[in-house]
């Protein structure tokens, strides 16, 4: 399983259009979305990916990442693997 950051993203850009744009630049779609508000300024979605590993995320990662998108300039970093017991 690996999780994708999605920093930046414009507040309004739905569920289906971050799928939409994954997707158009080669993601596979993602199992699941949680989005993360913040202080509101730079809200961001991180996209859950169920049986792509974290290694495999980090060769589609700079395909996007530091892209302007909706008037916003990405910032896409595959979350570090947790260990849970």
């Amino acid at each position: 399983m690996g999780d994708l950051w999605i920093g930046n993203v414009e507040e309004s850009t739905t569920d289906d259009e971050i799928r939409e744009f994954l997707c158009r630049y080669g993601f596979p779609p993602y199992d699941s979305i949680q989005r993360v508000t913040g202080t509101g300024e730079h809200p961001a979605a991180v996209v859950t990916f169920d049986s792509i590993e974290p290694h495999v995320l980090r060769t589609f990662q700079p395909r996007i990442h530091n892209m302007f998108w909706k008037n916003r300039t990405l910032v896409v970093q595959v979350v570090p693997e947790r260990n849970e017991t």
